[in-house]
């Protein structure tokens, strides 16, 4: 694959590259031809140990000495600009040759998938696993995802033009994205960001889902009609119901998005149906299409009450259009009609289930808010007493309340939204159905109280006339700590009479949240990862005691350091004591356009999510790699504990915390107006602590500064401290017999891939982070090293060579851009008095390109 991806990618990017040249903009020409030498220079310039500010001004001295600071300034603005929609450029180009570059019907396809099933027994296990098996893609909105629709159907156009080689269409669109605009002149509102992933969900997703059941239906030799599994593909959405730590989401947003999905769904289907009726010109037929598409356009502009209330009318009414067909015309275009009755049956009314999350400690707040509320009412009942209680009766008094809980009687604006989001919940369902919004995440999830503070909550608004709940309350667990105790946590709250009689309600059904962005930052990246592997376990295991299924839901970010990375592998590799019923992640950043950006890769990475959710239940049997032993797990403990110790002696570190504050691009990811959200959580005045920083900027930084610590740090140190003990030999027996533990260090070598020191060397000379960043540079050579010698592979990712090639081709391409950010953070470190342009010029630069860096290494964040 590797000659593949250089014949059909990085040649071809370099011919259409050729084309910028061409563009008939005000000093384009100038921006062309002086960018490869400044990439030059730099490459040069770092190789020599030469500063980024030494690298700009030998640039400009040598070839623009009379330049004035502003127009050398103006130039570097140029540069992001021209490498922004060279990014552009490259990722629609990689996504056009990616059915040259992937084996699209290969290992982890659907098509592969059905060719083994080569007996009867086989394929009535998949059918029985089917029954209750699904994967659930939730797209999240957070500050990295921040192309507008108008670019992203640019992008869209142009790689349908790469790929039949249409150079002038190439060349307009390329006019076309030099004109357009990328960056938010305002920070977006939640809505907003909505609406820009609503473009995935009805460009990409409205036709990759049904794409692939049509495969697997086909494959297994099943009609559509009577395939019984819609909902083995399900989509969740955040943007408007994350509130955790938002203070711009609102129960007013929260309806807004799920109407805006609804809409966005039933547009959809008013589409379908025109086409259908374009087909369906018989006698008995033509009518029903024809009343359905005026019904459509009813329900959605109105007037309502000619519409439909929900898909099943639909679906009713069509099936009956489907009896005409099938009995008195011969079943023409009868699977055009069947294909858009799987779409109602998979997508409903809803489109995609909206969560509502918050934090625990909001919780808290606001039943104190009440609490103290109805001590007013009731002496004997006093907060002050409560505080004092263990947790039982805490939960026993919770529960035990029957209280209305209206707006006007609370002043406080937290358990207004509190009240006012649960109450949203059951708004939505009866609008879009249960299906529309039927889960509330809990972040900073530490207790069984916690979740029954939200149980309780909904009790008194949200229950039914028979006190049933159409609710899942779904704790996430994160940080290392809290990962230990979760299976505690989840054994009390299985112990509960109103908890297991609100499951029994909920078909015996868990939820749990597992977060590797908070659990990375707190732990380090191999802790986190094996913490949530045991958790997972123990879970699985106090779940099984109890007869509940749980089902895992994994908060994935974008880079290994949040969990990102090859997310099949890790599905793959889990053990029989991990319940595998159910995938279920968060696909957020700029993973959504690079995994999810079209229907070619989003039916790509969706096939093998799927197939890698079926590959312990189908074919155990006949694995190669094994699964974990218990000395295996020892293995990895050790070195767990070991890279956890190395990490907490960096964060411990009196650097640590002011580097990421003075040294890195942190404090600029919320000017950059690309999210919504706050960087931190915690008041601006109170200065920056480590507990307060997000997952993503603090990610995002490290990644900003070309050092991605987050996804390598403690490992080469595990490795090494192991090897004293002659173990080295054992790590490298688990690397080739275990996936799980692969995939583990495949994953970081990503990270240590995208990794350069020598853009921040110039930090060394710094006294006062001299030791910091030795630290840093150290692990870095150390982790690259070990994980060299326990792959057995001469070059990172070597066994993965479109990877590989993509990301050194990549990285090339965002070279200028590192070299400009680090110039400007070098400038603003100095004297403010003598910069040869303002302080602005330089925020500017950083901020600008940041944009580029993000965008380029796809996962950064």
């Amino acid at each position: 694959m590797n000659n593949s991806f250089q014949d059909a990618v990085v040649t071809k990017y370099n011919i259409f590259n050729s084309l910028f040249l061409s563009l008939p903009y005000r000093g384009i020409f100038q921006t062309g031809s002086l960018l490869p030498i400044l990439t030059q220079q730099s490459e040069i310039g770092f190789q020599e140990g030469k500063s980024p500010k030494e690298i700009i001004e030998h640039f400009f001295s040598e070839l623009l000495e009379t330049a004035t600071p502003k127009e050398r300034a103006d130039l570097l603005f140029a540069f992001i600009q021209y490498i922004e929609r060279q990014v552009v450029l490259f990722d629609s180009v990689e996504d056009a040759a990616f059915d040259q570059t992937h084996d699209l019907t290969g290992k982890g396809s659907v098509t592969y998938l059905t060719e083994r099933l080569d007996s009867d027994d086989l394929k009535r296990k998949l059918l029985t696993k089917l029954e209750d098996f699904s994967v659930r893609i939730v797209l999240t909105a957070h500050p990295t995802q921040f192309y507008s629709g108008k670019v992203l159907g640019i992008i869209n156009d142009l790689e349908d033009a790469i790929k039949v080689n249409d150079f002038t269409e190439v060349n307009q669109l390329l006019l076309q994205l030099g004109k357009t605009a990328f960056i938010n002149h305002e920070k977006p509102t939640p809505f907003d960001e909505a609406v820009s992933l609503c473009w995935f969900l009805e460009n990409v997703y409205y036709d990759a889902i049904p794409a692939i059941l049509e495969k697997l239906i086909n494959g297994l030799g099943m009609s559509v009609h009577d395939w019984p599994y819609p909902n083995v593909f399900r989509l969740g959405f955040w943007p408007g119901g994350d509130r955790d730590g938002n203070p711009f989401v609102n129960p007013e947003t929260t309806l807004q998005v799920a109407a805006r999905l609804r809409e966005t769904l039933l547009r959809g289907y008013y589409r379908d149906l025109r086409q259908l009726k374009r087909r369906l010109t018989f006698k008995g037929v033509d009518d029903a299409i024809s009343l359905a598409e005026r019904k459509m356009n009813s329900t959605i502009f109105g007037p309502f009450e000619e519409g439909y209330d929900n898909a099943q009318e639909l679906i009713d009414e069509l099936l009956k259009a489907r009896e005409v067909l099938v009995s008195k015309h011969q079943g023409l275009f009868v699977e055009l009609l069947d294909n858009f009755i799987l779409k109602l049956n998979i997508f409903g009314f809803f489109f995609a289930s909206l969560d509502v999350r918050q934090d625990s400690r909001k919780h808290a707040k606001a039943w104190e808010d009440i609490l103290k509320r109805l001590e007013k009412k009731i002496p004997l009942l006093k907060y002050s007493d409560y505080e004092s209680w263990d947790e039982a009766k805490k939960i026993d008094l919770l529960l035990s309340l029957n209280i209305p809980l209206r707006d006007e009687d609370y002043e406080d604006t937290l358990t207004k939204d509190i009240l006012g989001s649960i109450r949203a919940i059951k708004t939505i369902q009866a609008k879009n159905g249960e299906k529309g919004a039927h889960r509330y995440v809990i972040s900073n999830n530490t207790s069984a109280l916690n979740v029954m503070q939200v149980v309780s909550l909904a009790k008194n608004l949200i229950a039914g006339e028979d006190g049933k709940l159409a609710l899942d309350v779904v704790p996430l667990f994160e940080t290392v700590d809290d990962l230990a105790n979760a299976p505690g946590i989840m054994r009390k709250l299985y112990e509960n009479d109103y908890y297991r009689t609100h499951l029994e309600n909920r078909e015996n059904h868990q939820t749990i949240m597992v977060g590797f962005s908070d659990g990375t930052k707190d732990g380090g990246y191999l802790r986190a990862n094996w913490s949530i592997y045991r958790a997972k376990e123990e879970l699985t295991k106090v779940s099984r005691e109890f007869g509940i299924k749980v089902t895992f839901f994994d908060g994935r970010g974008g880079p290994p350091a949040r969990g990102g990375g090859n997310n099949h592998n890790f599905y793959s590799s889990l053990g029989a004591d991990i319940e595998d019923k159910e995938i279920q992640l968060t696909v957020q950043g700029q993973t959504i356009s690079s995994n999810y950006g079209t229907v070619t890769t989003a039916m790509y990475n969706l096939e093998r999510l799927f197939t890698a959710g079926l590959e312990n239940h189908l074919f155990r049997g006949n694995r190669v790699e094994d699964e974990l032993s218990e000395e295996d797990k020892v293995l990895i403990e050790e070195m767990a504990v070991i890279a956890y110790d190395s990490y907490l002696d960096l964060k411990n570190h009196p650097m640590f915390v002011k580097y990421l504050d003075k040294k890195t691009p942190l404090r600029f990811y919320g000017q950059t107006n690309i999210g919504s959200r706050p960087t931190k959580r915690g008041n601006d005045d109170e200065g920056l602590k480590f507990e307060d920083l997000r997952a993503i900027p603090f990610v995002g930084s490290w990644a900003q500064m070309k050092q991605n610590v987050p996804g390598f740090y403690g490992f080469g140190s595990a490795i090494q401290e192991l090897a004293k003990s002659n173990k080295t030999e054992d790590i490298k027996q688990l690397y080739k017999k275990s996936l799980f533990f692969r995939t583990l260090i495949e994953n970081s070598m990503q990270s240590l891939s995208k990794a350069f020191f020598p853009a921040t060397k110039y930090l060394r000379d710094e006294q006062e982070y001299t030791e910091f960043w030795d630290k840093m540079y150290d692990e870095f050579l150390l982790t690259r090293e070990q994980l060299l010698e326990v792959s057995g592979q001469k070059e990172l990712l070597d066994s993965n060579n479109v990877t590989k090639v993509s990301i050194k081709t990549r990285e090339r391409i965002v070279l200028p851009l590192i070299t400009i950010q680090q110039y400007a953070l070098q400038m603003l470190a100095g004297d403010p008095k003598k910069l040869p342009v303002d302080v602005e010029t330089y925020n500017q630069l950083i901020m600008r390109a940041m944009f580029g860096i993000i965008n380029a290494a796809r996962n950064s964040a």
